[in-house]
């Protein structure tokens, strides 16, 4: 006996999507199987990597223990949204690249949208308050610092981008996702004051 299907519409990146799914198709195999979001990664498929970290309203969750039937109505972001519509990056994205966050890439996808919701929420973390933003998703090469110093990146980034805004009204208001590229005389802090060379434990 065939399992039933469902006729949904995932509203993703702004885009609507109908698509005919089981009930039990997970939202991280209708993203990257159904529509071809292939950024979003699946790693331990329990929720606790947090690889596969996509925002729903907003807010991030884990995707692998998500229905995707019950995503319908809801505004997904994967990280394939972060992205500028004229595809520069993101301030979270262009922080990555410039801190080395991204080592071996699996698990940045989850990093990206996650930070993203932080900084949202906090947009002027403290060192501490960085590591604690990242401190639910895992990174299998392990080197936490550079991913630590890209959220503090990131938000500078997102602040300059907030004091164009004001300056140059015509400019599109947005969260830290909607940022640009960091101005040429912008510099990058290097920090080493982290008490462990692997992992958020001190």
């Amino acid at each position: 006996m065939s399992e039933e299907q469902h006729d949904v519409v995932l509203s993703v990146n702004g885009t609507h999507h109908p698509v005919r799914l089981p009930a039990r198709r997970l939202l991280s195999d209708a993203l990257r199987h159904d529509l071809g979001l292939t950024g979003t990664h699946v790693g331990c498929e329990h929720g606790v990597c947090g690889a596969c970290t996509v925002l729903m309203d907003g807010r991030p969750v884990r995707s692998c223990l998500v229905f995707a039937v019950s995503a319908q109505g809801s505004d997904l972001t994967t990280v394939e949204g972060l992205t500028e519509p004229d595809g520069t990056l993101g301030p979270v994205q262009q922080a990555f690249l410039e801190c080395h966050g991204l080592q071996c890439g699996f698990c940045t996808p989850g990093f990206l949208t996650t930070i993203t919701a932080g900084l949202r929420e906090n947009p002027e973390p403290t060192h501490e308050e960085a590591r604690e933003m990242v401190a639910g998703n895992l990174c299998r090469c392990t080197g936490y610092q550079n991913i630590v110093k890209a959220v503090e990146r990131a938000a500078e980034l997102a602040a300059t981008v907030a004091e164009e805004v004001v300056q140059q009204p015509s400019r599109s208001p947005g969260g830290p996702e909607t940022g640009a590229s960091a101005p040429s005389s912008t510099t990058v802090v290097d920090r080493d004051d982290d008490n462990a060379s692997t992992g958020l434990g001190a």
